[in-house]
């Protein structure tokens, strides 16, 4: 059976069983622009505190993720707490930046989005004048309808984009993700980015920027939606601590 013990290569951090790229903001922009058009289809995670939790207690979704052509932190919280117990960590890359990011600095694009609201995506699509959108709503339930699933993935490949915005949640969207660029003839890079274009459209509200740079857009959040976050951040999410705890005694045990 397959473990979390992470496949370190060059340019990559391992941490809490999963092997981050060590790629700032600026660079990863322009690293993603600057794939040739037509370039076969690949995909990034951006994992953050419930993704990794939920990685331990779902290991089939290992591969999913290690599939990835890049794996991005997406916390600020993790990479606060790992530099406090003197660990090693990746820079952080929130979804939600990288999106805005992108978006900013396309121009003439072929922009795919799977996920979204109508009345967001044509808020988003009239934000950013001078690509093009195409859009993709599958319907709820779409991880256990075949049918819908094989339609939101034969969608993403016939778009034939320049990029394709996955916004449907975590493990969903990794799952379709990995689907497009396993099924073959897909195109451009994937971002499995979860409200991220919400933010880029205005339809959404994100954290103050001093909650987000300090680590805080879980309680941000959590305000908001107190009763579908309370579960994941109260007592599912605080397991990242004794797991970075044992991390940093395990570094230490051998000196001892």
């Amino acid at each position: 059976m397959d473990t979390l013990t992470p496949r370190t290569t060059p340019g990559t951090v391992p941490l809490l069983g999963v092997t981050f790229h060590d790629t700032p903001l600026e660079d990863m922009t322009a690293a993603l622009l600057a794939r040739p058009p037509g370039a076969p289809f690949a995909y990034v995670v951006t994992p953050n505190a419930d993704h990794i939790v939920r990685l331990k207690r779902v290991p089939e979704l290992l591969p999913v993720y290690r599939a990835a052509h890049y794996c991005l932190l997406d916390s600020q919280f993790i990479a606060r707490a790992a530099c406090w117990l003197g660990l090693a960590h990746p820079a952080v890359v929130p979804g939600a930046d990288l999106t805005a990011a992108l978006l900013h600095r396309m121009h003439g694009a072929r922009i795919a989005v799977i996920g979204m609201q109508p009345h967001a995506f044509a808020a988003l699509a009239a934000r950013y004048p001078g690509n093009t959108f195409l859009h993709h709503a599958p319907p709820m339930g779409l991880r256990e309808n075949l049918p819908a699933f094989a339609a939101a993935r034969d969608f993403g490949r016939a778009a034939q984009a320049d990029f394709t915005f996955i916004a449907l949640g975590s493990p969903l969207q990794e799952y379709l993700a990995h689907a497009i660029a396993t099924h073959g003839g897909a195109t451009g890079t994937g971002l499995c980015i979860g409200s991220g274009l919400d933010f880029c459209a205005g339809t959404a509200r994100r954290a103050p920027l001093w909650m987000r740079r300090n680590g805080l857009e879980w309680l941000y959040r959590l305000n908001q939606e107190p009763f579908r976050l309370a579960r994941r951040y109260l007592r599912d999410d605080p397991q990242i601590l004794r797991d970075l705890l044992t991390a940093a005694w395990a570094r230490r045990a051998p000196r001892s």
